[in-house]
């Protein structure tokens, strides 16, 4: 197997980025790439960041807060916010999710 290109998702640490929010952080020359596991009830503040963000429920609602806008984000639907807005949210249920960060985001690289 080449591991410059193949590489396995469970050789990846998990982290608490957050108070219950999991993490796994993928680091490409580009993007970052978030799977989350967020516990029902657990929030990240208001905040805003240089990074155009994709975010993506795979399982579970969570209520996704953009420009003091709340939509709740389930299966099926994702959200793209762009450079500098401010979000936040809270998980409605046990969540699973993907956010997809460009550029790098360099402050999770050093987590």
């Amino acid at each position: 197997m080449d591991t410059s290109i193949f590489h396995r998702f469970s050789d990846i640490e998990t982290k608490e980025i957050a108070p219950g929010f999991l993490s796994k952080l993928i680091h490409t020359n580009t993007n970052t790439i978030n799977f989350i596991e967020v516990k029902a009830g657990a929030s990240v503040p208001r905040h805003q960041h240089i990074n155009e963000q994709c975010a993506f429920a795979i399982e579970g609602k969570f209520e996704l807060t953009v420009n003091d806008v709340p939509q709740l984000l389930e299966p099926g639907l994702f959200a793209i916010i762009p450079p500098n807005v401010w979000h936040g949210g809270t998980a409605i249920t046990d969540c699973k999710l993907i956010d997809i960060f460009s550029p790098v985001r360099e402050d999770y690289k050093s987590l």
